[in-house]
């Protein structure tokens, strides 16, 4: 395969990082709405932080997830870097399937579950368990979701770990 020019190799780093970025970004606006969701006493205040964190769920965190990920493996496999080549990189690789599982899936389900609930029951539904225990997963699945994309921005910086040894 070509490898990229410098200009093309650039302009896929560009959007990687941008998409690398959004993804950061929905997190930081999930915890504030995940925290406001957890110290409310107003049901429409609830609702609507878990009508937004849904509307996100369907929308950016999708969108980033997707841009991300397809412009890191062209990035990948259209420069020396190479998919399985480097440590870091596999570590990300990692780190990005999760990344896929929670954002995709459990962030969608979460605010799904908890938005269909409040519909359901208003205010009153926070005091259920199952909503508390929807609300708890939702924040496990935050956390972890801006932990993991914290340390692949740190092993993109200082791409820890070296090269692979080779196995002939």
């Amino acid at each position: 395969m070509n490898k990229l020019s410098l200009t093309q190799r650039r302009i896929w780093l560009l959007l990687h990082i941008l998409f690398a970025s959004i993804m950061l970004g929905v997190q930081v606006v999930f915890i504030i709405l995940a925290l406001t969701a957890s110290v409310t006493d107003n049901g429409s205040v609830l609702q609507a932080c878990y009508y937004i964190m849904h509307l996100l769920s369907k929308s950016s965190v999708r969108a980033s997830t997707i841009g991300a990920t397809v412009t890191g493996i062209a990035l990948s496999v259209q420069t020396s870097w190479g998919l399985f080549r480097y440590n870091w990189i596999i570590a990300k690789e990692v780190l990005t399937l999760l990344a896929i599982v929670i954002g995709l899936y459990g962030l969608y389900e979460w605010t799904l579950h908890g938005l269909t609930r409040i519909d359901a029951g208003g205010l009153s539904a926070w005091n259920a368990s199952g909503f508390t225990v929807n609300h708890v997963s939702l924040w496990i699945g935050i956390i972890i979701q801006t932990v993991s994309l914290i340390v692949m921005y740190i092993l993109s910086i200082w791409k820890p770990g070296g090269k692979r040894k080779s196995r002939i």
